[in-house]
Order: C-alpha cells, then structure tokens, then sequence
C-alpha cells in the first residue's frame, strides 16, 4: 500500500519560530504534502505573518493542546523546554516531532519513552543531518558493501564565527553550547554507522572570548574491537572537512557541508529541481588488484529534508512499510540513546577523563 489515498492533510502545531522553527520547519512542513502548517506558536506574531500570513498565530501552548483538530506538534523551543512540552504533547494524544536534542538528560528522554510505550503514539526528533547528501552517500557506500566493516569514522563540523553572538545557545542557561547543538548530529551518525560505543572520552571548551556557553568539542568513541569515532566541532575552525570514514576495503573523505541550510536560509522551496545536491562531492579510495590506489569521485543520492515529514506523514497515514528503512524518521530507541552519549560526554569533560557506557 503506498500513501496515495486521498486524504485530509494533517493540521500541523509549530512551536516556537525562531531561528529552527523559521528557516527549517515552517518551510519543510509546508512543503510535504499531507501536512497543513495550521497553528505557530510565538510572541511574535508580526514576525510569523510576515512570513506566513494565513497561518493561526497563538501565545502560548495551551491553545494548542485544547484544539482537537490538530494532530502533530512540532517543538522548535529553546532546549530546556523540549521534555516538558514532549509530555503535554504526549498526553493530549498528538504525534510529536521535537527538535535535537531530544531532552536535557537521559532520564528525561527515558521518562518520554516509557511514557508513549504506556500510551502508545508516535515521536521523532528531527536528526535532519540523517538526510544530508554526504551522509545517504556514506550509507549507500556501506549498501553497496563499497565501504567494508568500519575501523574509524570522523564526523567534523566547523565554522568560522569567532564573534559571539547574543542569542540563547551562546548565553550561559541549561541546554546552551555546541555539544547540544551539533553534538546530536554527530553522535546520531556515529550510532547508525558504529553501533553502540564501549566508552567515550570527551573534550568540551568555550574557547571564543566572551563566550557563555561551550563553542569547541572533540569526543573519541571507543567501540569493540578497537574501532574508533572522532566527533569535532569548532565555531574558530576554518576547516571544512567533513567525514572521513575507513574501512577494511577502503576509505571516503569528505569536504564541505550540505547545501540545504543554506538553500533553506535563502528562501528556496523544498523540493524545488536540484534540491540537496551535493556540490562537492567526496572521495572513494580503494586498493586495486595490483596494490595501487585507485580515487572515485562519488556523487550519491541529494539531500532529502523532507523524507522526515513525508515519513512523519506516513507513520501516521500507517504506510510506513512503503518507505525504505534508510529514509523513515529517526526511532525513539535511537534518540534516547544519543542523549545517553550526550551525558555521558559531559560527564568525561568535566572529570577528565574516559567514561565506560553501561549497557
């Protein structure tokens, strides 16, 4: 069964329409068919409007939550609200699709579990970096069995933005600085390609003067059988390196980030032709027959923002046996284990030290 009976599309909460809620959800959401952006959840009303004049503007949550017409609400808060609005959301029957990190700790993402396991449900965090164009490469590499049993995978993501800037995730708070920012993404990746690690030793600074909040991490994943993940990120890098993964047959390395950011901050349409194509491909390396290297430049699949609405639409729709494993929303399980490695990161940068994972 595919998704194409004619149904009434899905009335849509967004909460929070700040710089995620603006530049990725609002436009992904309205792009999805199936998917209706009904209700913004802000204080600013004259900022969504401008944007998106026919939608319903409200103040606060509990609007959303006593309006029985909506059926999915999407968290695009600030951090430390994440838990606390999950839980209504859960308890007033909506499908939730919350913003990384899922919550602040790993009780909290445990609670949220068990909580729609009692229930029943659906929850997605919006991993959206699971849908970059390098990352399907890598995946179909690994398909393909071009890219053989993983001995180390690096995860970089650097920019240059030496200046701090005054906006939540760079003020001190709960929730604040890069390793809740970029570090899910990163850790998300290294789960799906690496399993789950023995332990991990994490390097967690705010190196920027000024600074409130962290700005610089590097984490060593350790897996069995000695394999390795390197995670790195830095707001004073002019590096664009951005995976290198090795394996038994080969290696791939990669520069530059995903161009849908980007296209999304422009105001492009989702979807529109060339969406998600990668403009620098990476490199395949391998060992020929006769012991020489041979280079491939490898364009894979474009990135597909969207398939994680168009999984959420499917979920709900119940056909989400049509959409390839690779391509469905990010599981629970998944997302409670990131923030398990979250914690555990923080834990190994404040003593210093390698932190055993408990199974």
């Amino acid at each position: 069964m595919t998704a194409s009976v004619n149904v009434r599309p899905i009335n849509v909460a967004l909460v929070g329409y700040g710089y995620a809620g603006r530049v990725f959800h609002a436009p992904l959401i309205r792009a999805t068919p199936g998917l209706n952006l009904h209700t913004v959840v802000s204080s600013r009303p004259e900022a969504v409007h401008a944007d998106l004049p026919d939608v319903r503007v409200v103040p606060d949550v509990e609007a959303v939550i006593a309006d029985r017409s909506l059926g999915v609400m999407v968290i695009a808060t600030p951090n430390h609200l994440h838990a606390s609005l999950t839980r209504r959301a859960i308890e007033a029957d909506m499908a939730v699709v919350v913003d990384k990190p899922f919550t602040l700790t790993f009780d909290e993402a445990w609670d949220l579990q068990d909580l729609i396991r009692e229930r029943g449900g659906f929850i997605t965090v919006f991993h959206n970096r699971a849908w970059d164009a390098d990352y399907l490469t890598i995946r179909q590499l690994i398909r393909e069995k071009r890219l053989g049993r993983i001995t180390r995978f690096e995860s970089h993501f650097s920019r240059f933005r030496p200046q701090v800037r005054d906006r939540w995730r760079e003020r001190p708070g709960p929730g604040a600085g890069i390793w809740y920012d970029l570090g899910p993404h990163l850790v998300q990746q290294a789960l799906n390609f690496m399993g789950r690690p023995i332990a991990l030793t994490a390097d967690i600074a705010t190196v920027r003067p000024g600074g409130g909040a962290d700005d610089w991490f590097h984490v060593v994943m350790r897996f069995e059988g000695e394999r390795r993940a390197i995670l790195h990120a830095d707001m004073t890098s002019t590096s664009d390196l951005r995976f290198v993964v090795e394996s038994d047959t080969g290696g791939f390395v990669k520069h530059g980030l995903d161009p849908q950011e980007d296209a999304l901050k422009a105001g492009v349409v989702p979807g529109s032709p060339g969406w998600g194509v990668d403009p620098r491909p990476g490199v395949l390396t391998t060992i020929d027959e006769q012991g020489r290297r041979v280079e491939e430049i490898v364009q894979g699949p474009p990135g597909d923002y969207l398939a994680l609405y168009r999984g959420v639409q499917e979920t709900w729709l119940g056909y989400c046996d049509s959409i390839p494993e690779y391509m469905r929303p990010v599981p629970l399980y998944q997302a409670v284990e990131v923030m398990d490695v979250i914690e555990t990161g923080l834990i190994s940068a404040r003593e210093r030290r390698e932190v055993v994972l408990e199974d």
